[in-house]
């Protein structure tokens, strides 16, 4: 543990940015998809782009998971799958090679372990697996409501943008409501449906938010980098979003 906190450390003052505070990142558990059979974890960009923004930025990040333990990429987003979907992101990929960054994947704390008093804002990870893992969950709906009652910046991006379709405030009413916000979108949903010839997820996110009354789902084109910010809310559409989401983080930290 302490080889890790070392080189995070390291890593900050190596971009001569000086220590600003710290960051809580969510990522789901593994579990296995009820549609696929495929075991399925997080998207890794929407970890790692992320992670290099806040990083750079000077802010210390914790890595919590929804069950602690180990934690696992989906296939397709890792960038040495035989699938190569994947193959650009050598953010990632430098990322694979630093030991401390493995360390932290072995080894999360679960989510119920932390106290939001210690950091600044909350950033969710995507994948395929909160679409199971963070749909319901009140201990997250909880931690999240935490950060966004406090007017701390509370972001999430891609399929971890499930939780906004039940998570409450103390008052007992959704989050979202009168709120605008994004998430991944039917028509992606329909390409990645397409390039693997089966229904990878047990729902779609954007059939879900327009059912909700009172409140805005929008989206762009497939997989453009889209972000909203309304708030202390920020909201990424998909994994190409991840950076910029997390840089708006970092500008609400700085005002």
């Amino acid at each position: 543990m302490n080889t890790q906190v070392k080189e995070q450390e390291q890593y900050v003052h190596f971009h001569g940015a000086e220590f600003k505070g710290k960051i809580l990142m969510v990522a789901s558990s593994p579990t296995v998809s009820e549609q696929t059979g495929w075991p399925i974890g997080f998207w890794s960009a929407e970890l790692t782009h992320p992670l290099q923004v806040f990083q750079e930025a000077g802010y210390e990040v914790e890595l919590v998971s929804t069950e602690g333990g180990k934690i696992e990429m989906d296939g397709y987003s890792n960038p040495t799958d035989e699938s190569g979907y994947a193959a650009h992101d050598v953010i990632t990929l430098g990322y694979m090679q630093r030991d401390w960054f493995n360390a932290m994947l072995e080894n999360t704390k679960r989510l119920s372990e932390v106290n939001a008093k210690d950091y600044d804002a909350i950033f969710l990870v995507g994948g395929q697996a909160p679409m199971y893992t963070f749909r319901n969950n009140e201990a997250l709906q909880q931690l999240f409501v935490n950060f966004y009652e406090n007017n701390k910046p509370s972001a999430v991006v891609c399929h971890a943008t499930t939780l906004l379709l039940d998570a409450k405030t103390s008052d007992g009413e959704l989050l979202i409501k009168d709120k605008t916000w994004t998430g991944f979108a039917n028509a992606e949903e329909d390409f990645a449906d397409n390039a693997v010839g089966m229904k990878i997820q047990p729902y779609r996110i954007e059939d879900e938010a327009r059912k909700i009354a009172g409140t805005t789902f929008k989206v762009a084109s497939p997989f453009a980098l889209y972000v909203i910010e309304d708030g202390n809310l920020i909201t990424g559409q998909q994994q190409n979003s991840g950076h910029a989401v997390a840089k708006m983080v970092v500008e609400q930290l700085n005002r």
